[in-house]
């Protein structure tokens, strides 16, 4: 598990737009990284659609959804939402296990491999700043706020 003052996990994965997000584009810039396990879920609507209300609360902080959706399914998303920044799609779930988030799961006794959800405040110098994991949908945007102020 990340811990704050670590490195930030390199990311390059492939947005709802079809374009390249790469994490060190944004150097200099605060990120906040947010996993999510399923777009037009209830909890990762309820998550993605609170950011997207506070965005313009965060300054030029970046905000970046991250789930193992396909491109087009985030595009849909986020057309059907308005969320207004990127979801990047990490079908491969290789950034997800750098970031610790991909992990075992158990529901009504089946075991499987998924997205906890998590989020990450990384600084301007690229080190993680906050790290939440099992953070709640309704916990996210308040974190990120908390953590900016």
């Amino acid at each position: 598990m990340l811990a704050p003052g670590q490195p930030a996990p390199d990311i390059r994965l492939t947005n709802q737009h079809g374009e390249v997000v790469d994490l060190a584009a944004f150097s200099g810039r605060r990120v906040m990284i947010f996993f999510y396990p399923k777009a037009n879920t209830p909890g990762c609507t309820q998550q993605a659609c609170n950011l997207r209300d506070i965005a313009g609360q965060v300054g030029d902080t970046v905000i970046l959804g991250i789930s193992p959706d396909k491109p087009a399914a985030q595009k849909k998303f986020d057309d059907k939402y308005s969320l207004g920044y990127s979801l990047l799609a990490d079908t491969e779930h290789e950034v997800a296990e750098s970031y610790g988030v991909w992990q075992e799961k158990v529901n009504y006794g089946k075991r499987y491999m998924g997205i906890v959800r998590s989020a990450f405040l990384v600084g301007a110098d690229g080190t993680i700043e906050h790290a939440w994991y099992k953070v709640s949908p309704a916990d996210t945007p308040r974190k990120l706020l908390e953590a900016l102020a």
